[in-house]
């Protein structure tokens, strides 16, 4: 068992019986029963997301999540053409009308960028379109695109004025991958509740969303992916009601070049993966919007500023996983968060 380290003056409880939950994809659109529940999967914003409801819940409770992610998909996807997000980066600076709800996203992704001084960044987009995690090519980008692609990288260049978006940079390209997963969990545990739903797990790619306790009163027990090891594999589990847990590590996505890994999570002052000694990041908080963002910022961070930025975030609590394979815990994570780690 990898030692646990916790903030100064907590303690980290163990627990004798914690079963690991492992949520499977089934099959495009299949429907199967999942522990008394029901659950469905699409493929929206190139991921698997699996819905599972618990209790009395008909098609319509479905249909209503898969054209949720479709209505978000075609409003903020930077690569579905006439999203708001196209629009904006397709204008070549000019004012784009966009929805509120686009508004509010953009805003909210920029409180982030101004609390981590930039390291969480959606404007991004040449950036990280440089870099290709899905092929098998495993190729750098030319030091002289990388250059190129920095100079379009500054949330600065991100004006909102009233109802409408422009880029001083008309070259910038905005990406919301840090954050719209998260925001669209939210919409579907909106739409859910209002449906009178009072059970289930939203998994949007690994982004999960729970929704209240099981019927029984417990918890859901959520294992957080060991690092490089086969998917589904706990190097922890997590009890955790009404809550949000999301996770961002260099094992997500990455390829390995010249004895070298390179991953995902680009450093918007570099235009290279960051390296500061994190394997990955879990974040447990109520808004999964919140969490989606506080999970790639504290990855960027890195431990210490990271663990500063959600000691100070209102019912948010964090397991760092550093290179050793140590698990860091912030103050509350096995008090207020029942926390194992795995044998």
């Amino acid at each position: 068992m990898n030692p646990c380290k916790k903030q100064p003056n907590k303690k980290c409880p163990l627990f004798l019986a914690i079963a690991f939950v492992c949520l499977v994809a089934c099959l495009v659109h299949g429907c199967k029963k999942a522990q008394s529940g029901t659950s469905k999967t699409g493929f929206y914003f190139d991921t698997v997301i699996t819905i599972t409801l618990y209790g009395d819940s008909s098609e319509e409770a479905f249909n209503e999540c898969f054209d949720l992610a479709e209505k978000y998909e075609d409003l903020l996807s930077a690569t579905v053409e006439g999203s708001d997000i196209w629009n904006i980066n397709h204008s070549n600076g000019a004012p784009v009308p966009v929805s509120d709800e686009t508004i509010a996203l953009l805003e909210k992704s920029l409180a982030y960028s101004k609390a981590t001084n930039g390291a969480f960044d959606i404007t991004i987009g040449k950036l990280s379109s440089l870099w290709d995690f899905k092929s098998d090519r495993k190729e750098i980008p030319p030091e002289s695109k990388i250059r190129s692609a920095l100079s379009t990288v500054g949330y600065e260049n991100i004006q909102i004025n009233g109802a409408e978006v422009s880029l001083k940079n008309p070259d910038t390209a905005i990406d919301l991958g840090g954050i719209a997963k998260g925001y669209i969990a939210d919409r579907m545990k909106e739409a859910l509740n209002g449906q009178g739903i009072t059970e289930g797990i939203i998994n949007l790619g690994g982004n999960i969303l729970t929704i209240g306790p099981k019927a029984s009163g417990d918890p859901y027990r959520i294992g957080i992916q060991k690092p490089f090891a086969n998917t589904g594999v706990a190097t922890a589990t997590v009890e955790i009601t009404d809550n949000s847990l999301v996770s961002s590590g260099v094992y997500e996505r990455y390829f390995e070049a010249d004895g070298k890994i390179y991953h995902h999570i680009l450093n918007p002052a570099t235009g290279y993966p960051f390296e500061n000694g994190l394997l990955g990041v879990t974040i447990v908080t109520p808004s999964s919007a919140d969490a989606d963002a506080l999970s790639t910022s504290c990855f960027a961070l890195g431990l210490e500023d990271g663990m500063d930025l959600i000691e100070h975030t209102e019912d948010a609590e964090a397991v760092f996983i550093t290179e050793d394979g140590t698990c860091h815990l912030s103050s509350g994570m096995g008090e207020k968060i029942p926390f194992q780690e795995a044998d």
